[in-house]
C-alpha cells in the first residue's frame, strides 16, 4: 500500500494537470474572442470602404458585426468562468501540496523516531523493537 505523501503526491500532480487544462482553454477562449473582435473589425471597415455591398445591403453587414461581436461576448465569458475554474483549482493545488508537505515530514519524523529507538536499543543491547517493518 503507498504511503500518504505518495498518494498526495499523485492527487497534487492531477491537480496540477487539472490547472494547466484549464488555463489551456481559458487561453483558447481568448484567442477567439480576440479573433470574432478582428472579424467585426474588418467586417465594419469594409462597410465604409467605397467597393464594398454596404449600401445594397447594409442589414447583412450589420447583422454579420452583431454576430462577431456576440461570438467575441460568449467566448469572453467563457474565458471568465476558465479563469474562476484555475482560481478553485489553485486554491486545491494549494491545500493538497501542503498536506503532502506535512505528510512528508511526519514520514520523516517517524522515521528519525524509529532510528533514534534503534539507536538506544543497541547502545543499550536490547533485542530490537517489533515495530521494524521485517519483523
Amino acid at each position: 500500500m503507498a504511503s500518504r505523501s505518495d498518494r498526495l503526491k499523485r492527487i497534487l500532480r492531477v491537480q496540477e494537470q487539472l490547472k494547466a487544462m484549464h488555463e489551456m482553454r481559458r487561453a483558447g477562449e481568448l484567442r477567439a474572442a480576440h479573433a470574432a473582435e478582428a472579424e467585426a473589425s474588418a467586417i465594419a471597415a469594409g462597410k465604409d470602404a467605397d467597393a464594398s455591398l454596404s449600401r445594397l445591403f447594409p442589414d447583412l453587414y450589420e447583422r454579420a458585426i452583431v454576430k462577431a461581436n456576440d461570438r467575441r461576448d460568449r467566448h469572453l465569458e467563457a474565458a471568465r468562468q476558465e479563469a474562476q475554474k484555475i482560481a478553485t483549482e489553485q486554491v486545491r493545488t494549494d491545500r493538497v501540496g501542503e498536506d503532502y508537505r506535512l505528510a512528508l515530514r511526519a514520514e520523516d519524523r517517524i522515521a528519525e523516531e524509529r532510528d533514534a529507538l534503534e539507536t538506544v536499543e543497541r547502545l543499550l543491547g536490547l533485542p530490537a523493537s517489533r515495530n521494524d517493518p521485517g519483523g
